[in-house]
């Protein structure tokens, strides 16, 4: 069971509309790179760059270095939210 101040760090990371839009994504492409993030979403580099590192710290996605590319995939923690944030639509 977790803590209600564990809880507050994965709370914490999804707030924001982009980490939510990369978290839902990344259930959708699994492995996707970063670079494929920020064509999928038409967003700017250096901000997607920074919500997936927030993501990353929160515990809500993995990273994984392939070369000079790096993937990301959801931790399980991850798995939940997005299951928790589909249930709101």
């Amino acid at each position: 069971m977790k803590t209600a101040k564990q809880m507050e760090r994965h709370f914490k990371g999804i707030a924001n509309h982009w980490r939510i839009s990369i978290l839902l994504l990344v259930k959708k492409s699994p492995e996707i790179t970063l670079d494929g993030i920020v064509g999928e979403l038409s967003g700017n580099f250096k901000t997607i760059s920074e919500h997936t590192r927030k993501l990353v710290q929160a515990g809500l996605l993995n990273k994984k270095y392939q070369g000079r590319n790096v993937t990301h995939s959801l931790s399980p923690y991850g798995d939940k939210i997005v299951t928790f944030i589909k249930s709101f639509k």
